[in-house]
């Protein structure tokens, strides 16, 4: 990661561009290839590719409001240092956002309509975040992610079995996830007050429940 400091114009210009790529182009990622599968998939029913298609679809929401979380926490942080955490955390979450949006597309689904709406309220927590100080900030993406991870377990319990290739995606994001955690923890992440942690668990399974469907 480069040490390079940017304007507030940049920072700005370099988020707008981050959105609009999130909402409306393609996916950047890092390079990483997407997660193979150790068995093939077989062949789902249509039923089985609905439900695949529909929790790929709240994952792929997931990311969109990473994107927007982690660029707002970079943003509006003022320590260098938290800010390289936020950015490395981003790119590699654009990897997820990549990976999701491939596979919706191989199981012939599409993304939630709301996109621009969680994009847009995860921007304004992040910033939040960001100016509540550096402890509290790191303490938000710390949490963020182990909220993440348990969301992740559940998608595992859900997904169809045969769906061999949405499953090795969703394994190689949870520990992904679980990694950013504890990158927060050891850069010195507060813990969040237990009300915080609820309000957050609602926003999570609001956003969970409607992108299901919309």
């Amino acid at each position: 990661m480069g040490s390079r400091q940017y304007s507030p114009i940049d920072q700005i210009l370099i988020n707008a561009d981050s959105a609009l790529a999130t909402l409306f182009g393609e996916p950047r990622g890092t390079g990483r290839p997407i997660p193979k599968a150790k068995t093939q998939t077989e062949q789902l029913s249509e039923s089985e590719r609905r439900q695949s298609e529909s929790l790929m679809r709240v994952n792929h929401v997931g990311e969109v409001c990473a994107q927007a979380l982690y660029h707002a926490q970079g943003f509006s942080s003022q320590d260098n240092q938290t800010r390289q955490h936020m950015q490395q955390a981003a790119e590699e979450e654009s990897d997820h956002l990549l990976w999701c949006d491939e596979r919706l597309k191989q199981l012939g689904g599409r993304k939630s309509y709301l996109n621009p709406v969680w994009y847009g309220g995860s921007f304004l927590l992040g910033t939040a975040a960001g100016l509540a100080g550096n402890r509290w900030n790191l303490g938000f993406l710390a949490e963020t992610e182990r909220q993440v991870v348990k969301h992740l377990d559940q998608h595992l319990g859900d997904l169809p079995t045969n769906d061999a290739s949405s499953r090795a995606i969703v394994e190689q994001m949870r520990e992904d996830e679980a990694q950013h955690a504890a990158m927060a923890v050891d850069a010195g992440a507060a813990e969040l007050p237990g009300p915080i942690k609820s309000v957050m668990s609602f926003a999570s399974k609001l956003m969970t429940r409607t992108a299901h469907w919309i």
